[in-house]
């Protein structure tokens, strides 16, 4: 979930910030797919034993759902997502999607009615992290799965940047522009996390963490690409990290 910078005039709030249409609300494919990946293992492959509810939070433009759809054959994915504009783009991708919030009345489910939550690239937009992980802990059913990805504090560039003296990627101070980092857009970004401050705040809030993976960020240059996917042997490293927990 990134954002592009924004034209205009500046928004009020976050909620504004993420309203607005030309924020693009879609992630890289090659985390997409790696995160789908491991739920299908973790579900066990198709739906011979009955088709699972997955919910995947911050859908954004169910881009990351359909390329996982297929990894999942007979399961239910619905998409939920705060925008408006993001649900109707979502809805053109993939059959379930609804509006719903981490915070304020909650998602639109019942307690204990998911078998899995996808939570991609969300954590770090968020003012109240504990919060979203109690309401996913609420909806999700005892050993429901959580698959959550998120960029890493801690990647390989970063560690060189921040010896530097520059701005780690994915971090950020403003929603108006870029300042003391490389790139090109405002993410919105209110959290980062390395591997283990992850592991230690999923499993703090009820959760048994599972395992952990790399993933590779579609920004990184051209020329460094191989280099990042290399990175992904080692998630501490790696551009995303990708965890999967368990509710307890």
């Amino acid at each position: 979930m990134t954002a592009s910078t924004t034209t205009g005039s500046p928004p009020r709030d976050l909620r504004d910030f993420y309203e607005n249409p030309a924020v693009p609300v879609a992630s890289g494919t090659p985390r997409s797919l790696r995160q789908a990946r491991m739920l299908a293992r973790a579900l066990g492959g198709p739906a011979g034993a009955g088709p699972r509810t997955i919910i995947d939070i911050g859908c954004g433009d169910g881009t990351a759902a359909a390329t996982a759809a297929p990894l999942l054959p007979g399961h239910r994915v619905i998409g939920v997502d705060w925008s408006q504009d993001a649900l109707r783009r979502a809805r053109t991708r993939i059959p379930y999607a609804v509006r719903g919030e981490l915070t304020g009345g909650g998602l639109p489910f019942a307690s204990g009615s998911a078998d899995a939550v996808l939570f991609s690239e969300v954590v770090e937009h968020l003012v109240d992290p504990d919060a979203a992980l109690d309401e996913i802990r609420r909806i999700l059913r005892p050993g429901g799965h959580l698959m959550l990805s998120t960029p890493n504090l801690a990647a390989w560039y970063n560690r060189g940047l921040l010896l530097a003296g520059v701005q780690p990627v994915f971090s950020e101070v403003s929603l108006r522009g870029i300042h003391g980092r490389p790139g090109s857009e405002v993410v919105g970004h209110l959290r980062l996390y390395t591997a283990r401050a992850l592991k230690e705040f999923v499993a703090a809030s009820g959760f048994t963490v599972v395992g952990l993976e790399g993933a590779p960020f579609h920004g990184v240059p051209r020329p460094l690409r191989p280099l990042d996917r290399l990175a992904c042997a080692r998630p501490q490293l790696a551009s995303i990290l990708l965890l999967h927990a368990r509710r307890t």
